[in-house]
């Protein structure tokens, strides 16, 4: 019986030691929810115009969310919601064709979705995102080079309200084709090749 009291007490001891230190350790700190600010938001887009020049698109509706932790600089959970039919090119006729089946069919599929799980830090403020970008049903991998302009409380929240806000820039491409959107893509009239132009302003939640 002594022997078996000696070898409990011996356990019980390091479980003791275990439980102070981890008790003392220093708790880490949480990834924060951020949500795009609709009204600072830009995504855009140029395709090239039979070789003359590149037409310039957007959209004007879009939201979004995503988790950074400010003191590591990890990001995660990125994901962007793009209505599709919210797209502008500054002539109706042909955002009426870009919102038709030849092109976004919004229709059919009204949204346009990225999708991020994490991201590699390239550099002290820029970061490789990749991930998946959903478009017309198809899933197809995308990668965002993005920079990390600024994060501070925000001066346009009036005197009672001071949102903490953070600023990105993000740039990435995809081709239409990879996304079944072939028009205009064998004669070279509409370019296959898509440059996207992100700008947006998020605040922590």
């Amino acid at each position: 019986m002594r022997t078996s009291a000696f070898s409990f007490s011996s356990l019980l001891l390091p479980l003791a030691l275990c439980a102070q230190l981890l008790a003392a350790a220093p708790a880490h700190a949480q990834a924060a929810k951020y949500e795009l600010d609709p009204d600072h938001i830009t995504i855009a887009f140029l395709v090239d115009h039979i070789g003359y020049a590149k037409v310039l698109g957007m959209f004007r509706s879009a939201r979004g969310s995503y988790r950074f932790d400010e003191a590591t600089a990890t990001l995660s959970d990125v994901r962007i919601e793009v209505e599709t039919a919210s797209v502008f090119s500054n002539q109706r006729k042909r955002d009426e064709h870009l919102k038709g089946p030849d092109f976004l069919n919004s229709g059919e599929f009204p949204r346009m979705v990225f999708t991020a799980s994490s991201a590699k830090r390239t550099s002290e403020r820029n970061f490789e995102i990749s991930g998946q970008l959903e478009l017309l049903g198809k899933s197809q991998p995308l990668t965002l080079q993005a920079t990390w302009n600024k994060s501070a409380e925000s001066p346009m929240g009036g005197p009672l309200r001071k949102p903490y806000t953070m600023g990105v820039s993000a740039r990435g491409s995809f081709k239409r084709s990879a996304y079944g959107m072939n028009y205009a893509v064998s004669n070279g009239w509409v370019g296959d090749e898509v440059p996207l132009i992100i700008e947006f302003e998020a605040v922590r939640q």
